[in-house]
């Protein structure tokens, strides 16, 4: 059964950096991608960066320059450090993992608050 545990969220001050922590219970290679998705309060869930199994990355235009997700394949774990944090990025981050053969099959993690004040 595949797991996805999260870590380091938490309150940070405009302009500060965190790092959140995916790690997975398989090999980061069984999925054909891992991303993290973030949901702030009255809005849909958002696709913030993912990183392919190739290794190519993906992120939302309204992160680009500020976070970078990387993986460690060795710990099965992906990570998304952040800089420069914005208040509006206060939403909770949740770890996603895709796999899309048979059938695109969707797992994710508990999630974690992360909270930018100004």
């Amino acid at each position: 059964q595949v797991q996805l545990v999260e870590s380091g969220g938490g309150p940070v001050q405009a302009g500060g950096s965190l790092r959140l922590s995916c790690a997975a219970s398989v090999s980061v290679f069984s999925f054909n991608a891992m991303g993290w998705y973030r949901q702030a309060p009255g809005k849909q869930r958002e696709l913030v960066a993912r990183i392919f199994s190739g290794g190519r990355t993906d992120y939302d235009d309204s992160v680009k320059g500020r976070f970078t997700i990387s993986r460690d394949n060795a710990k099965n774990t992906v990570y998304l450090q952040m800089s420069s944090l914005k208040p509006e990025d206060t939403a909770v981050y949740y770890c996603n993992a895709a796999r899309v053969l048979p059938m695109r099959i969707d797992y994710w993690g508990q999630g974690t608050q992360v909270t930018v004040s100004s």
